[in-house]
């Protein structure tokens, strides 16, 4: 849960959202919500909630998508440790994601679409990776000299959710 908001949103000029809600985070594709809560619950910024199909305890409806410029100033402050902490959480999805990551074009291969992964990191990881598959970002960070594997992730997602990409790795496009 990135923000609460007590007194609805104005979404636009024509439909105003005055029931309290929630700016949500989902962890699958990263995706930006906006949700409607259950009477009574006990919210709290950068709690876990479920919003998939089924009983929900917190959240009743599902608004729909929103866009990045649709975050508020505190869900957008919130944003990157969030993400941050879903990439740590799912580690083994994005090391994977660097073991079978293929050529986007004849010119450019997905790792490079990472930030601060070049053309020297991606052969390294290349080379790496035939030799045998990667374990865990520490195995990353160690064999290829990668600092810190979880934070360019975090990088990545981010800037798909916040700027026009060509490519979307993690996220899906809105």
């Amino acid at each position: 849960m990135l923000d609460y908001l007590p007194q609805g949103i104005a979404r636009r000029s024509y439909r105003h959202i005055s029931t309290p809600i929630v700016q949500v985070l989902g962890d699958n594709m990263f995706t930006l919500l906006e949700a409607t809560i259950q009477r009574r619950a006990n919210i709290q910024i950068n709690q876990r909630v479920y919003i998939g199909k089924g009983r929900r305890d917190i959240i009743d409806h599902i608004l729909g998508r929103i866009r990045y410029e649709d975050l508020s100033p505190e869900g957008k402050d919130i944003l990157p440790e969030a993400v941050e902490a879903l990439v740590k959480g799912q580690e083994q999805r994005f090391v994977q994601f660097v073991n079978e990551a293929q050529p986007v074009s004849p010119r450019m291969h997905s790792i490079e679409l990472l930030s601060g992964i070049g053309k020297t990191y991606t052969m390294k990881i290349l080379i790496e990776r035939e030799r045998s598959p990667f374990k865990s970002f520490q195995d990353i960070s160690s064999r290829v000299g990668l600092q810190d594997p979880a934070k360019t992730f975090t990088k990545r997602v981010l800037d798909e959710l916040a700027t026009e990409q060509k490519y979307h790795l993690f996220t899906r496009p809105y």
